[in-house]
C-alpha cells in the first residue's frame, strides 16, 4: 500500500532528535512522497533544505495567518523559485486564534493567492471559522488547485468547496470519536480528497496524545475506508492518485 502525506511539519524542533529514524520509517513503511509545510520564511527554508536531502519530500512556501504579521511579497516569490516548492501554503484565515489581526491575515492572504494566480502554483488553506471568508478571496481568481487542509466545516462548507473542484483534506480528527466526520468523508467524492497528518499535531486514535508522525496515517486511512465502505488500499491508491496530481502533475 504506498502512501502520500500531503501535509506535515517534520522540520519543527519536535523531530530534532530522531529525524533521520523516523523518515527511513517511514519511507521504508510505503510512505513515497511527503509535503513539509511552510509557514513563514524559516520554516519555508527548513522544508526547502529536508527537500533537497530526501527525494521522497517537496517543500511548500507561504505565511501561515498566525505569523501574517512577518509576510514579506518578495521573499515569499524568492523562496517559490526554489524546485523542490510544489505549492503556496499554507496560508489562509484564523478568527479562532486571531494570532493576527484580522485586517493583517486578510491582506497577507489575499497577496499570496494573488501570487499563486500569477505563478500557477497551487494553493494549500488554512481555514478556521472563516470558511466563508477564505472562499470570497479565493473565487476572485483563477485557481484550479486549492486544497482546504485539515478541514473542520460542516456539510455546506465541504459542498462549497467540492462544487469549485477544489479539495479537502482530512487529518486525525477523522478517527476521533466526537468529530462527527462521517457525513462529510461520505459526501466528498473519491478523486477530490488527500490524507495528512498535520504532524506533530492531531494525533489519531489510538495513538492520540502522543507525538505525531506520517506513521500514523494508516489509521486514518483505515478510518475514512470504514466511513467510505471502501478497503485500505483503495483509499490510499486514490489519495495517492490525487495529490500526485495536484502536487506533482
Amino acid at each position: 500500500m504506498k502512501i502520500f502525506e500531503t501535509h506535515a511539519h517534520l522540520d519543527f524542533p519536535d523531530y530534532d532528535k530522531d529525524r533521520q529514524t523516523l523518515l527511513e520509517k517511514c519511507f521504508q513503511s510505503g510512505i513515497e512522497h511527503i509535503v513539509n509545510i511552510g509557514i513563514d520564511k524559516k520554516t519555508t527554508q527548513a522544508s526547502i533544505k529536508l527537500a533537497k536531502r530526501y527525494p521522497q519530500i517537496f517543500a511548500t512556501a507561504g505565511y501561515h495567518p498566525h505569523n501574517a504579521d512577518d509576510f514579506v511579497e518578495d521573499s515569499l516569490i524568492e523562496l517559490i523559485k526554489s524546485p523542490q516548492v510544489v505549492a503556496i501554503g499554507e496560508v489562509g484565515l484564523d478568527f479562532y486564534r486571531m494570532n493576527a489581526p484580522k485586517d493583517v491575515q486578510l491582506g497577507a492572504f489575499e497577496k499570496q493567492v494573488q501570487i499563486a494566480a500569477q505563478y500557477k502554483m497551487p494553493l494549500v488553506i488554512h481555514s478556521r471559522q472563516a470558511y466563508e471568508q477564505c472562499l470570497q478571496v479565493l473565487s476572485r481568481y483563477d485557481l484550479p488547485k486549492v486544497v482546504f487542509h485539515c478541514f473542520s466545516g460542516d456539510e455546506t462548507d465541504a459542498r462549497k468547496i467540492i462544487d469549485k473542484g477544489w479539495f479537502i483534506s482530512f487529518t486525525g480528527v477523522v478517527t476521533y470519536k466526537n468529530a462527527n466526520m462521517d457525513s462529510i468523508v461520505r459526501m466528498v467524492p473519491d478523486e477530490q480528497y488527500f490524507v495528512e497528518t498535520d504532524s506533530p499535531y492531531l494525533t489519531p486514535v489510538p495513538h492520540r496524545g502522543k507525538r505525531n508522525s506520517p506513521l500514523n496515517l494508516r489509521h486514518i486511512i483505515e478510518k475514512i475506508a470504514f466511513y467510505k465502505k471502501q478497503t485500505p488500499k483503495t483509499v490510499a491508491q486514490n489519495t495517492f492518485d490525487n495529490a500526485s496530481e495536484f502536487f506533482l502533475g
